[in-house]
């Protein structure tokens, strides 16, 4: 099964830039890549976004804490395009699991990303609230589970294997911290990963040989000396 690439960004230039490289599926973004990225009017420039990307799907975070307020942004959200994923944390501020959020809107045919996800256990509670045909991304946060120490690879295999018999559902690889992510998510046979475009344009230049790494390196060590004007 092959891995599909999401680029995590939310600026106009690279959403324009990675739109036009088949190599990219599809995009995820969040209130903190929005407002790094300019964003004044949340609505306004999501949708200056979606000029941009027409097809390709794209997931808009809910950036309300209370249920109520949740499902009110995602339905407004899941109105400005076909190719909207409604993105909703797995639990709000207060450590609340947000299954009345999920339900409501998987019960509206509302497709949907659910996000800072850590474990199988929250994987399996999630599942519980979802229909099988409506789709939903699961976002497990690799990265920020590996920077507090813990292994984020026996959740993943929990989570893909408990959710196999939901075709609806795809298990994503988020928060990426290093190019070789992208080989650990495939053989786990992650359907998604997303990744920043920095480590996106290191990806597409996989391929290179031990000898060859071996060889820039030296090269590079030899520069350096030379600006330097080391002397022994």
């Amino acid at each position: 099964m092959s891995i599909k690439v999401f680029c995590d960004i939310a600026d106009l230039y690279n959403i324009k830039k990675f739109n036009n490289i088949n190599f990219v599926k599809g995009f995820t973004t969040n209130p903190s890549l929005m407002r790094k990225a300019g964003a004044k009017d949340y609505e306004s420039y999501s949708k200056q976004i979606l000029k941009i990307c027409k097809k390709k799907p794209i997931s808009f975070e809910v950036f309300a804490d209370d249920p109520r307020s949740m499902i009110e942004q995602g339905l407004k959200i899941n109105n400005w395009g076909k190719n909207v994923y409604v993105k909703v944390p797995v639990i709000n501020s207060k450590k609340l699991f947000m299954g009345k959020v999920i339900k409501e809107l998987n019960n509206r045919n509302i497709k949907l990303n659910i996000t800072a996800v850590y474990t199988a256990k929250q994987t399996a509670k999630i599942l519980k609230m979802i229909n099988k045909k409506t789709k939903v991304i699961i976002s497990i946060f690799a990265g920020r589970a590996a920077d507090a120490g813990k292994d984020p690879v026996p959740e993943f295999s929990k989570s893909i294997r408990i959710a196999k018999s939901f075709k609806n559902v795809e298990i994503l690889w988020a928060s990426v911290r290093e190019p070789y992510n992208y080989i650990q998510a495939r053989q786990l046979r992650c359907h998604i990963i997303t990744i920043p475009p920095f480590i996106i344009e290191k990806i597409q230049k996989f391929g290179k040989t031990f000898d060859q790494l071996t060889q820039e390196t030296v090269k590079n060590f030899l520069i350096d000396s030379r600006k330097s004007k080391f002397k022994i």
